[in-house]
Order: structure tokens, then sequence, then C-alpha cells
């Protein structure tokens, strides 16, 4: 049943399984403690995540803790060959780098073909793609992401929403970490290795200031870039002003800019006209998750010539004979052109996502068809065994303190 791209990558996915493992204790703990009770035993766990060496760290757990897994990669560019055919000799698998749209949706129709009982996903599309195929065997899911909540907070709103879901990606544990700290280092890493030029000094427009955009200014600016950051939210944009960089529109920044980032999960946040206003070379970059946040399609087809000068990179001619350049067709950067995010990182966002599969599996029952967050019993769970395996160690409010947290009285 199982579909990558070249199986004997196998024997180089396991070292990159292993070294990831070495450095996601937080998740690795878990797992050692589930492999004996196996709370997750005779269920059939339908997976779509980007398909990384930290990734399968998160497969191993879930099998360990009894699971029967089937994998298909979360995107059409992000997937890990080498990852994808180790975690092929241990389970079901679809995904290959390289996917067209139509292998991208077969992939995922393979996964709920296995007629899963819950669902780990990634953006939101085999959880839109259960709903339109009437998967009737999950009971419920996760989702990883910012725009995977989004879908499932509308599909919720709409009256749409079939089973339980929650969102892994709302957790503090999640968010404050990964979306900042790994998405704000490993974009800029995927920016470097396709382009190899110095970030010091290069005027880097970053779109949106939500907690990934505040990671990738922080990085930027730690690299010694000039930031400027666009934002159309007022809380947001006066958060940008205060932490110390310029504020502008798109419209505006599209004539300073060198380098542009997309950080938002909206669509068209780099609009075509902004893309005529930009100086000769300009660089562009998408770290949302769908490629929809820099208007490409427009771009392209009224591009004189497209063609690729570096591995993951496309120069682009406009019709005013300027060109700049697109760094993995617009689709995610840090995966597309790097590895995503370090697995120090994913050992939280993933530890979140165990704990919630076995969360929907015992209380499926008791839950409404509806978004939750991660309950915070289990966020303080994934942030003490963090600290643990991070070697940090904290100390604990007093009995009295306790009190005086509770009461009015000084």
């Amino acid at each position: 049943m199982t579909k990558v791209a070249d199986p004997k990558l196998s024997r180089l996915g396991e070292r990159n399984f292993l070294w990831a493992k070495a450095h996601m204790g937080t998740l690795t703990a878990l797992a050692d403690r589930y492999a004996k009770s196996k709370p997750l035993e005779g269920i059939t766990l339908g997976v779509c995540l980007h398909v990384t060496k930290e990734t399968s760290v998160l497969v191993d757990s879930l099998l360990r803790a009894g699971a029967d897994v089937k994998l298909a990669g979360a995107n059409p560019l992000s997937t890990q060959d080498d990852i994808a055919a180790y975690l092929s000799t241990r389970t079901d698998v679809w995904a290959w780098r390289g996917e067209d749209a139509k292998e991208y949706s077969w992939c995922i129709d393979q996964v709920l073909g296995s007629h899963p009982d819950q669902l780990i996903d990634d953006g939101a599309d085999l959880h839109v793609a259960a709903h339109l195929s009437r998967a009737k065997s999950v009971v419920g899911g996760s989702e990883e992401t910012t725009t995977g909540v989004v879908r499932l907070r509308a599909m919720e709103a709409d009256g749409k929403l079939a089973y339980p879901v929650i969102a892994v990606n709302d957790a503090k544990t999640k968010y404050l970490f990964d979306n900042r700290y790994g998405t704000g280092q490993s974009t800029l890493d995927g920016i470097m290795r396709a382009t190899a030029l110095l970030l010091a000094g290069l005027r880097t427009v970053v779109v949106g200031y939500g907690w990934v955009g505040k990671g990738v200014a922080m990085r930027a600016r730690g690299m010694g870039a000039r930031v400027l950051v666009v934002e159309v939210d007022p809380i947001r944009a006066l958060e940008a002003h205060l932490d110390g960089f310029d504020v502008s529109s798109i419209e505006a920044a599209a004539t300073q800019g060198e380098l542009f980032v997309t950080t938002t999960g909206q669509k068209h946040v780099i609009p075509y006209g902004a893309v005529e206003k930009m100086k000769e070379g300009a660089i562009l970059a998408n770290a949302g998750h769908f490629d929809v946040e820099i208007d490409v399609k427009t771009m392209m087809s009224k591009a004189k010539s497209v063609k690729e000068v570096r591995p993951n990179v496309d120069e682009v001619t406009l019709p005013t004979g300027r060109k700049v350049y697109l760094i993995g067709k617009g689709r995610i950067a840090n995966l597309v052109a790097a590895e995503g995010h370090p697995p120090e990182v994913m050992q939280m966002s993933f530890a979140n996502q165990m704990l919630a599969a076995i969360r929907i599996h015992d209380g499926h029952g008791k839950m409404q068809k509806k978004v939750y967050g991660v309950p915070p019993e289990l966020e303080d769970e994934v942030a003490r065994a963090a600290l643990r395996a991070l070697g940090v160690t904290i100390g604990a409010a007093t009995s009295e303190q306790k009190e005086y947290a509770k009461s009015w009285k000084i």
C-alpha cells in the first residue's frame, strides 16, 4: 500500500530519525511511559503532517503507544524522502516530495481509505476531506497549525463540524515556541539556504505580526537585517512599533524592501500590484501554510519569463523587465528550502499531539462537535516535561503564596 519516492533511502532516514529523537526528550519520555500501558491500542490514526525527521519521532511514539498509523504529507513540497522511506518500513506512508495537486489529494484519500478512528492534521486538508467524503469512522482529531484551526472554527460556526477537534496550535506550549522560535529560525534557515545571501543590512519586510511574524522579525533583526513590519491589525501594529520595528502598509513597503516574508495565513497579503512596485532583485518568501499569501498566480501569468536560477529559487521577469525572485514557488519556505523546525521546539508541539490523541480516544463520547483548546493540565504536563528534557529546574509556590493568589485581602 505504501508509496514513497525511494525505499532505498530508509537507512538515511533512520539516521535522521535517531538524531531528532535524541533531541526530543519531552516526547520520548511520554513515549516510554505509554509504551507500557498502550493507551492507543486498537485504533487507527490518520495523520497528515509535514513528513520530517521530527514527525518521524511522533509517529514512532504513536506506534509505541499502540496506534496503527497511516501517514500522508501535509504539503506537496515538504516531505523529506528519506524519512518517508524509513517510516514506510514501519507503517503505511503515502508521501513524496514534488507531488502535484492530484497526487497530493490521492495521498490524503489513501489515509481516509484506511477508515481511521482519529485524525492528526496540519492545515486541515485531511479534516476537510474527511467531511467531504463523509468518513463515518472518524470520532475526533487534532489540528497542528493556525491555518487549520481557522478553517475548523469556520466549519464549527457553520454547523458543519462532524466530530470534536483539539486545537493543538492554540496551546501555549505550541504557539509561544513552535510558531515564534521554530518558524523564526527555520524560515530564515530556508531563505539563507536558498539564496546564500547576507541578511545583515538587508531591508526585510515581514508581513504580519502574529506569533510567526514576531519570530521571523526577531530573528531577522538578530542577524542584522533592517526590519519593517506590515500589519493591518491596529493592536499588533502598535505592538510591533513598541518592539522597535518600523511599521507600514504593503503598498509603502513594496518600494523599500529587498526581502519580503509573509507570515499571516491570509490570502494575497502581497498582491500583484505590490510586486509591480518592488525593486530589481527583490526576494519573496512565504512562511504560511498555504501558497496563497503572495499572489503567485497573477505574477506568473503576467511574467515575461520564469526560470530556476538556484534550487528552490525562481527568477521572475516582470512585464517592466525588472526581476524578482520567488522562493519555493511561494510555498512554506522553511520546509521547502530547509528542514523545518528544530527538534527541541517540535518536541513540545508533538507531545501535545500525542496527549490530545489519548484524550480524544478516552473522552470523545462526552465531547461536543466543536473545537477545543488543549486542557490546562496537559499543557502543564508538557511544559514540565520540556523543562526536565532541557535540564531546567524551577521552584514551586508555597502554600501561603497559593492562598494569597486566591484571596482579595492583602
